[in-house]
């Protein structure tokens, strides 16, 4: 662009991170090597969400077995973690024919990736986030905030209880939104798009998708999908925040071909509309 230098197109403070990475089904190394390289551009910025997925219907994709699904989530995780911790990394586990010994995997980040355990709410998923002293990701489709509420009680009470440092114990979500200038027209614009993109990948999985009217009805203040106006949104964002004490939300908007236009306002509105209010709140600032 004329007159636009490259300083001036460098970011100091936006994070990236992974929505979720599937781990199950790929290489950690990999995984690894790739983030790695992302951190080089912009260290301390880049992060990782690991999870083991909400399904197995990739695995022969991939020639992995079935049963093997928690197997495989374990001990790549596993993995994932002992690359991330140090140069030198002597390991082995069930996922591996060869045991890796003494190897360093490069690059190497300035300092270690920041890795959240992504999980839909399984009861073992927050007692594995604990076990191995991770912060948490919530990947939300349904339910209401008190549901999920239970959760971040569960996960923080087995957090002190083995001793780990309370301010690491850190949460996050991740739900379907969209914001949009009135409610009704947020309402209008996602169900459309949202309910295509289920019936879609619900399909895929041969099972039925929701009826428009019954996901209609998760829009709501008791459900667990954020649509609305900036205001709407401001205030389902807060009282969440106040049950479950999340530190990081992110709004999934771009779904079922949705127009550009549309989701590129959306986020226009989340950062001019909605951000200012929730940073004007001590508890969420």
């Amino acid at each position: 662009m004329p007159g636009v230098g490259i300083g001036q197109c460098l970011t100091h403070r936006i994070k990236l991170g992974t929505a979720v990475t599937v781990l199950s089904t790929d290489d950690p190394i990999r995984v690894f090597q790739q983030l790695a390289t992302a951190a080089s551009l912009a260290p301390g910025r880049v992060e990782l969400v690991a999870g083991c997925g909400s399904s197995t219907i990739t695995f022969p994709l991939f020639d992995h077995d079935e049963h093997d699904y928690d197997m495989l989530y374990a001990s790549k995780l596993d993995l994932l973690m002992a690359v991330n911790a140090g140069e030198n990394v002597t390991w082995h586990g069930p996922h591996r024919r060869r045991p890796l010994q003494d190897v360093t995997v490069f690059p190497r980040p300035e300092e270690p990736l920041k890795i959240w355990l992504g999980t839909g709410g399984s009861p073992d998923s927050v007692s594995r986030a604990v076990e191995l002293g991770l912060p948490m990701f919530l990947g939300i489709l349904g339910g209401t905030p008190e549901h999920w509420a239970r959760y971040g009680h569960a996960y923080r009470a087995a957090w002190a209880q083995a001793g780990h440092p309370a301010e690491r114990a850190d949460i996050a979500v991740a739900v379907h939104g969209f914001v949009a200038e009135s409610d009704a027209q947020a309402r209008s614009v996602y169900l459309d798009h949202e309910h295509r993109m289920m019936a879609e990948g619900l399909a895929e999985l041969g099972r039925p998708a929701p009826s428009r009217a019954d996901r209609a009805a998760t829009y709501g203040p008791d459900g667990m999908v954020f649509v609305g106006s900036p205001d709407e949104i401001t205030d389902r964002i807060l009282h969440l925040h106040g049950l479950l004490g999340h530190t990081r939300q992110i709004l999934q908007m771009d779904v079922g071909g949705m127009p550009q236009r549309d989701f590129l306002h959306g986020i226009e509105l989340l950062g001019t509309k909605v951000l200012p209010q929730l940073r004007a709140e001590p508890a969420t600032s």
